[in-house]
């Protein structure tokens, strides 16, 4: 099997998308010249270039595209090349309206911006085979050629008579026939039994609530089709070059793609990462996307894109101040990456995203942008050849599951305060604040190797899940889990009682009575002055805990907020951030999991990759870190013992 390890050859790669397109030849040169001064050892080329490289149907112009490729390769910089079949032409939409896509109120989707294709059209599908074909034929023995990146960021919907006409195929694979997918759905509610399949369509535009389950099957098919539309471009690209690896870059935390089945399509995985330069957990919400990348990865990853300064799509779109551009990118490397790259080299002049940074910003060569670019690969070629490759070990395994979130996020549900991104980063945030290196894993994976288990949240759980979770704890296993968990089966059918029996059985818990929402602000008081925020349960315990944690106050007053048997935590509320960090700790002391190293300072991040420790400085004071014996920073050269100094932002990467 092919990996990014077939790529990097020792090196960390370094660089970002190039669109020579919108420049002249004369700006190419000066392009490539600033690249080798960088450091630029790779660049994305004709991810958004597919009306320059076919301006008419059929039409083919390549000549430029030889030049660029050339060039990157005289200058000794490696090529991503991407198939451009995120933006199709204005021509496409124009004489083929069938490829643009519509949303749930009926509307097209037209061109202008981008991702403007319908996964479902056969038109759309049959033009980019056409075109990734010719250019995998072109391209295949090209010297600068080191990886395949196929479109880009996969993220469109349709509601469109194609698409229900391919949702019902897809249904009849999955469900054979209607009484099958009456039976899933539930549609004795409300009178929505189907008698024919041309009766079935995609969860439209309706009068009041949808059928939550034909919503879940939706986003299941829609993360599908997006599927069979990279696997088709990969297909052709393998075919032709059968020793490069294959790419598509995630969006961080994104909801429309299943990435645990989409990592196991991919040679690569890639994601794109962009932290709010001003929210203070910036850093903790890049390490959670880091480590997610990781998990899906098995191994070393791609950074495809990040900024080098401000974006463009915030409310307000602030710059990094000066270090932090460096710090981010060295916390990628420290949790796994073998690529830190951007989006753009340079900054556009026009466009939808010309006040989008780019790694030479409008102030040219002379702006701090470039210049921090250029010291960060200074950086990441003295640590490349001894980082590269190396993998991270971590006692600590956060489960996440898709299927999970997106049967949890329907409209009616009892509380619209529950937001699965928002319960799932307050748990990492925990662990991470603690200086636990964690690993995520599918509910369904081998959990075996992993002293704690932690699972922030898994509305629906199959049975094979739930299977998965009580093997792990009678092997051995540590499990700790949060609220609103074991609730439904695969088909968003509830359980009965409200929770899976079995996990009940595990947590002691005879009865779930009622659920009880917390109002936003709203608090709920435990015992030990532990305070629960969000989410609050009315439980009844069955006499078989031997810990709890009983609510105080109020109508749970006296019932358990937080329940122990064994190996096996159940916490009925989102405790608040220091109350969730404390417990989260004294699990996992309990299940012999330890900090990376012990007394670090709050605003210190420590990661080990293979043989190195990496300390980061979140915050823009020094501060020192104790030390056991010496150790050699490989980004200054400097050999320090007992303890070592950390400016501004600053880093260090330590080697014994």
């Amino acid at each position: 099997m092919l990996s990014l390890n077939d790529v990097t050859r020792g090196r960390l790669l370094y660089g970002g998308d190039y669109n020579p397109e919108q420049w002249s030849e004369e700006v190419w040169a000066e392009d490539a010249r600033l690249m080798v001064g960088a450091g630029v050892n790779s660049v994305t080329l004709g991810v958004f270039s597919w009306a320059k490289l076919e301006p008419r149907p059929g039409e083919r112009d390549f000549g430029w595209l030889d030049r660029v490729m050339d060039l990157m390769h005289d200058h000794g910089i490696g090529v991503v090349l991407a198939t451009p079949t995120a933006s199709p032409p204005p021509w496409m939409g124009h004489l083929h309206p069938d490829t643009l896509p519509r949303d749930a109120e009926g509307r097209t989707e037209w061109w202008g911006g981008r991702q403007h294709f319908s996964h479902s059209s056969a038109t759309y599908r049959r033009y980019a085979a056409a075109i990734t074909e010719d250019l995998a034929a072109r391209y295949a023995t090209h010297p600068a050629l080191t990886l395949w990146h196929i479109n880009n960021e996969y993220c469109t919907y349709d509601w469109g008579d194609e698409a229900a006409a391919r949702f019902r195929d897809w249904l009849r694979r999955r469900y054979g026939d209607l009484d099958a997918l009456n039976t899933a759905w539930g549609t004795a509610f409300w009178s929505q039994g189907y008698s024919d399949w041309a009766e079935v369509r995609p969860p439209r535009h309706a009068h009041y609530l949808k059928n939550p389950t034909q919503v879940l099957d939706f986003k299941r098919f829609t993360s599908d089709m997006l599927l069979e539309c990279y696997t088709a471009e990969r297909d052709i690209v393998r075919r032709h070059t059968p020793h490069l690896p294959v790419t598509t870059n995630f969006m961080p935390l994104w909801a429309g793609q299943d990435a645990w089945r989409w990592a196991e399509e991919e040679d690569v995985v890639s994601v794109d990462l962009y932290p709010d330069p001003r929210d203070p957990h910036g850093a903790q919400g890049g390490a959670l996307v880091q480590d997610m990348t990781r998990s899906q990865a098995r191994g070393p990853w791609m950074l495809m894109e990040q900024a080098a300064g401000p974006v463009n799509w915030r409310g307000v779109n602030h710059p990094k101040p000066r270090g932090l551009n460096r710090l981010w990118s060295l916390q990628a490397v420290a949790r796994g990456a073998d690529a830190v790259c951007y989006f753009q080299w340079r900054q556009s002049r026009q466009g939808a995203e010309k006040f989008h940074s780019g790694m030479v910003s409008h102030a040219g060569a002379r702006g701090r942008t470039y210049q921090e670019v250029r010291e960060l690969g200074a950086d990441l070629a003295r640590i490349g050849p001894h980082v590269t490759g190396g993998g991270i070990t971590a006692d600590v395994a956060v489960l996440h599951d898709w299927h999970s979130w997106w049967a949890g996020d329907q409209e009616a549900r009892p509380s619209r305060e529950v937001d699965h991104p928002r319960v799932l980063t307050a748990w990492h945030r925990a662990l991470w604040q603690a200086h636990l290196t964690t690993d995520f894993a599918h509910p369904g994976h081998d959990l075996t190797g992993y002293r704690l288990v932690v699972v922030p949240q898994l509305y629906l759980l199959t049975d094979a899940a739930v299977d998965n979770l009580l093997a792990y704890v009678r092997g051995g296993g540590t499990l700790v889990c949060g609220f609103l968990t074991g609730v439904a089966d695969q088909d968003d059918r509830v359980r009965p009682g409200g929770m899976d029996a079995r996990l009940r059985e595990l947590f002691g818990i005879r009865t779930l009575h009622e659920w009880w929402p917390l109002e936003p602000g709203e608090t709920a008081e435990c015992e030990g002055g532990l305070r629960g925020t969000l989410w609050s349960e009315e439980l009844e315990p069955d006499g078989t805990a031997d810990e709890t944690v009983p609510y105080q106050g109020g109508e749970l007053d006296g019932l358990p907020a937080v329940l122990r048997k064994g190996r096996a935590w159940y916490v009925s509320t989102l405790p608040g951030p220091e109350d969730l960090r404390a417990l989260l700790t004294r699990v996992a002391t309990g299940a012999g999991v330890r900090p990376v190293l012990d007394g670090l300072p709050d605003t210190v991040e420590a990661v080990r990759r293979g043989g190195l420790l990496f300390l980061l400085n979140h915050c823009r004071e020094p501060v020192t870190v104790d030390l056991p014996g010496t150790h050699h920073d490989l980004l200054t050269e400097a050999t320090v013992t007992d303890r070592v100094t950390l400016g501004r932002y600053g880093a260090a990467v330590l080697r014994p």
